[in-house]
């Protein structure tokens, strides 16, 4: 049996298999939690618009009249109320009952408060709470909430899951006996071995998805990356500077990466947004069982004494098993 066949029906005993599983296995274990972060804050920021909208309030009106307060006592009044910070930027409106949106500024970043026009008064933040909470959002998943620095690790973040994603289609591979049965759930399982019908499951059901997510991640950080590469490909009409193809697939990126589908109906549009927030849930689902085999087969058993320590590549791999209707010692 040459070594395609042994591929094909006994994929464990293959050398390059073992290292393969041992680089998707440490790579998960490196990039779990990050995958967790990101994969959580993405769903939610498909319905970033509609949140933005629902979040949104208009102009907050505060009863009074007279003569509205100079910027100088209004600057003295937001200073009294915010110690240690200079005032930034006064925005007034044009009626005189609106409330008066003042930035302050210091070393640690900026306040945005509204204050009462006729006393000064500090009524609270200018930006809504659940607005607040949309833009956190948005800086945890496109910069950790790290600035630049934490954007070159999302794109090396991006990365590692595109190479986790790749690993684990070599790894997921059972056999040619097997291979049906890594993609479902079974019945009447103990929970480790449906820990490892669902890792297995979903990680076949959604590749294509991941690794979108994933290369698309990459690419959104190093752009400049790439652009030699389309500039080849589809070099630029320095006459005309005609729109490329390549420009309008790359435009599409973003789209899918974030869920952005125009000229759709908009219950067509729902629908995959939706679909895109439970996707997107998917490589949370495989980090956490990843790290429950993970654990349960090699830190828990391996520290207990006397016992040895299990097979790796057979009890932890992503579909790679025993078959159901045979009892291997050590393996659910």
């Amino acid at each position: 049996m040459n070594s395609w066949q042994r591929w094909l029906r006994q994929p464990q005993s293959v050398r390059i298999r073992k290292v393969i599983f041992q680089v998707h296995l440490w790579t998960g274990i490196a990039i779990g939690s990050y995958v967790l972060v990101v994969c959580v804050s993405g769903s939610a920021l498909v319905f970033r618009p509609e949140l933005s909208r629902a979040f949104s309030r208009g102009t907050v009106f505060v009863a009074g009249s007279g003569p509205a307060l100079s910027d100088e006592a209004l600057t003295e009044a937001g200073l009294r109320a915010n110690p240690g910070y200079q005032v930034n930027k006064i925005w007034r409106t044009k009626d005189p009952n609106a409330a008066i949106e003042v930035w302050f500024d210091n070393e640690d970043g900026r306040r945005t408060r509204l204050l009462d026009p006729f006393t000064g008064q500090d009524l609270g933040h200018a930006v809504p709470f659940g607005l607040r909470t949309v833009t956190w959002l948005l800086d945890l998943h496109d910069n950790l909430l790290s600035g630049p620095t934490g954007r070159v690790v999302n794109g090396v973040g991006g990365l590692l899951l595109t190479m986790l994603c790749l690993t684990g289609a070599v790894v997921w591979w059972p056999g040619l006996k097997n291979w049906r049965r890594s993609l479902m759930l079974h019945r009447g399982v103990n929970w480790k071995r449906l820990t490892w019908d669902l890792h297995s499951a979903v990680g076949f059901w959604t590749f294509a998805f991941i690794f979108m997510w994933a290369v698309t991640g990459f690419y959104l950080v190093f752009q400049q990356w790439f652009a030699p590469l389309v500039d080849y490909i589809e070099p630029v009409d320095q006459e005309t500077f005609a729109p490329r193809r390549v420009d309008e697939i790359l435009v599409w990126l973003p789209r899918l990466h974030f869920g952005r589908f125009r000229g759709l109906r908009p219950a067509m549009t729902a629908s995959l947004s939706m679909l895109w927030v439970v996707l997107g849930m998917a490589p949370a689902i495989l980090a956490m069982t990843g790290a429950v085999m993970w654990w349960n087969r090699v830190v828990r058993k391996g520290g207990r004494k006397g016992e040895p320590k299990p097979d790796l590549v057979r009890s932890v791999s992503m579909g790679s098993g025993p078959r159901l209707d045979q009892s291997t010692p050590g393996v659910p």
